[in-house]
């Protein structure tokens, strides 16, 4: 069964109300009913509902506190640096190898073709 406008009876109550008719209340709700909260019947926003403080005393619970991390022991920088130079050399040792290399297995090739 639906309304005059196309809506069921269920969806009636959330139709907007006309500007000149007072906004309705479902049947099952009873008019002391205290889980409603108190504010303008009116359309509008009545604002948050208003919240009980916390007991007094009342803290929330209190984590163990860790100890702060230790100091890392000092770094010898020039030991650092020359490990990284060390490092630098290898590297580009075994690329000027790889590039003699490849530089080698080219002419190889190429001398097959011309020749």
């Amino acid at each position: 069964m639906t309304t005059p406008s196309g809506a069921s009876p269920e969806d009636a109550f959330w139709r907007r109300p006309a500007p000149d008719q007072p906004p309705t209340e479902r049947p099952d709700d009873a008019p002391g009913d205290a889980t409603r909260a108190p504010g303008p019947a009116g359309p509008g926003y009545a604002g948050p509902p208003r919240t009980v403080p916390p007991p007094p005393g009342w803290r929330p619970p209190v984590q163990l506190r860790l100890p702060p991390p230790r100091h890392l022991p000092p770094q010898d920088m020039a030991a650092v640096d020359t490990a990284e130079q060390q490092a630098q050399r290898l590297t580009y040792g075994v690329g000027a190898v790889a590039g003699v290399v490849l530089v080698i297995l080219i002419c190889l090739l190429c001398s097959r073709v011309i020749f």
